[in-house]
C-alpha cells in the first residue's frame, strides 16, 4: 500500500498541515522540521498528489501548448526545446494539435482553461482576432513562439523574418546572381509570408535589381507546393539563375522539380532554403539554407513563461539571431 501524507506526519511527529506546508514551500516551521519531514518522505517513498498540491498553491504545474502540426519538422524541433525545459523545471505539458483549424483552436483553449493550466505557449500559428482576444481573456501568462500578433501585447520569441529573407537573398546576390526567383508562402500570411517577400524585394532593390512579379510563385510552405511553384517559375522567370525558397520543404520540392526537368543544382540553378530543418541535410545535394534556432526558441519561450509564473518576472519579446548554413546548392557566378 502506498504511504499517505498521514503516514509521513506520524513518522515525522508533526501535523498533516505541517507536511503540506513543507511540500508546498510555505512558511510556518523550523529548518530542523523541514529536514525531518523530507527525510521521512524519502524513507517512505511518499509521492505527493499533484492535484492536491495544485489546490493548495493554486497551480497545476502544467503548461498548455498550441501548435498547428505535430508532424512538421519546424514545430517538432521547438517542441523538443519546450519539453526539455518543462522537464527540467518539473512541469508537465498538454500538447494540442490545432491543425490550423480556427474552431479547434478555440475549443482547445476551453479545454486548457478547464484543466487549469498555469500558462500557454502558442507555436508557429497565425492567430485570428477572436483567438487573440480569448488568449488575453484567459488571464494566464501566454508566450508566442515563432509567431507574433501585429499590434498585440503578447510577448513572443522569433527571428526577424524580413531581415532573414533579406540576408538569404543578399547571399545569392553576393554570389553573383541577379535573376533570382522566389518560392513564397501565401500572400495573406502576415507572419512568415509577407515579411519574407518584403525582405527578398528589399535586397534586390538595394542592389539595383528590378524583377517583375513573374519571379515570385506562391505556395503554402509545403513540399508539394514547392514542386508546383517551381514549375511555375521555370515557365515565367526568364533567365533565372537562382531561387530563394521560403521554407526547406518548398526548396526540397524545387530540387525534385529541377531533377525531373534535367536541371542540375547548383551547376544550372542555385537554390537556398529557409529554416535549416533536418530535411536540408537529407536532400541531394544537401541544401544551403537560412537557419532558425528552433530548439532554442522553444527553450526560451518555456523559460520566460516559468520565470513569470514562479517569480512574477516580466516577459519581454525576443528576436533571436539567424545564420546562413552553407551546403552544396548555391554556385558562385562570375560577373563580367
Amino acid at each position: 500500500m502506498n504511504p499517505t501524507i498521514k503516514d509521513v506526519a506520524r513518522e515525522a511527529g508533526v501535523s498533516v498541515a505541517t507536511v503540506s506546508r513543507v511540500l508546498n514551500n510555505l512558511p510556518g516551521y523550523t529548518e530542523e522540521t523541514r529536514r525531518r519531514v523530507l527525510k521521512v518522505i524519502k524513507e517512505l517513498g511518499y509521492q505527493p498528489n499533484a492535484l492536491a498540491r495544485g489546490l493548495v498553491c493554486k497551480r497545476s504545474h502544467t503548461i498548455g501548448i498550441l501548435m498547428p502540426s505535430l508532424s512538421s519538422m519546424v514545430t517538432s524541433e521547438m517542441l523538443k526545446g519546450i519539453e526539455r525545459q518543462a522537464h527540467n523545471n518539473e512541469k508537465s505539458v498538454i500538447v494540442c494539435n490545432t491543425d490550423n483549424d480556427g474552431i479547434r483552436t478555440l475549443e482547445y483553449l476551453d479545454v486548457l482553461k478547464e484543466k487549469q493550466v498555469d500558462g500557454i505557449i502558442v507555436v508557429s500559428a497565425n492567430l485570428t482576432p477572436v483567438q487573440y482576444r480569448k488568449l488575453v481573456q484567459f488571464k494566464k501568462p501566454v508566450v508566442l513562439v515563432s509567431t507574433c500578433y501585429a499590434g498585440g501585447t503578447l510577448p513572443y520569441v522569433k527571428v526577424d523574418d524580413e531581415a532573414a529573407a533579406y540576408d538569404a537573398t543578399l547571399y545569392l546576390l553576393k554570389k553573383g546572381h541577379r535573376r533570382i526567383g522566389m518560392l513564397s508562402g501565401t500572400k495573406e500570411d502576415r507572419i512568415a509570408g509577407f515579411p519574407r517577400i518584403q525582405g527578398y524585394k528589399r535586397a534586390l532593390a538595394e542592389y539595383g535589381v528590378t524583377l517583375g512579379e513573374e519571379f515570385i510563385a506562391y505556395g503554402d510552405f509545403t513540399f508539394r507546393s514547392g514542386i508546383k511553384a517551381m514549375a511555375q517559375l521555370l515557365e515565367t522567370a526568364s533567365g533565372m539563375t537562382a531561387v530563394f525558397a521560403a521554407s526547406d520543404e518548398m526548396a526540397a520540392g524545387a530540387l525534385v522539380c529541377a531533377y525531373k526537368r534535367g536541371i542540375k543544382v547548383p551547376d544550372d540553378l542555385s537554390i537556398i532554403g529557409y529554416d535549416n530543418t533536418q530535411i536540408a541535410e537529407m536532400t541531394i545535394p544537401p541544401l544551403t539554407t537560412l537557419s532558425q534556432p528552433f530548439y532554442h526558441m522553444g527553450e526560451l519561450g518555456m523559460m520566460m513563461l516559468i520565470d513569470n509564473i514562479e517569480q512574477g518576472k516580466k516577459m519581454e519579446s525576443r528576436i533571436l539571431p539567424h545564420t546562413i548554413q552553407e551546403r552544396e546548392t548555391v554556385k558562385e557566378l562570375f560577373q563580367k
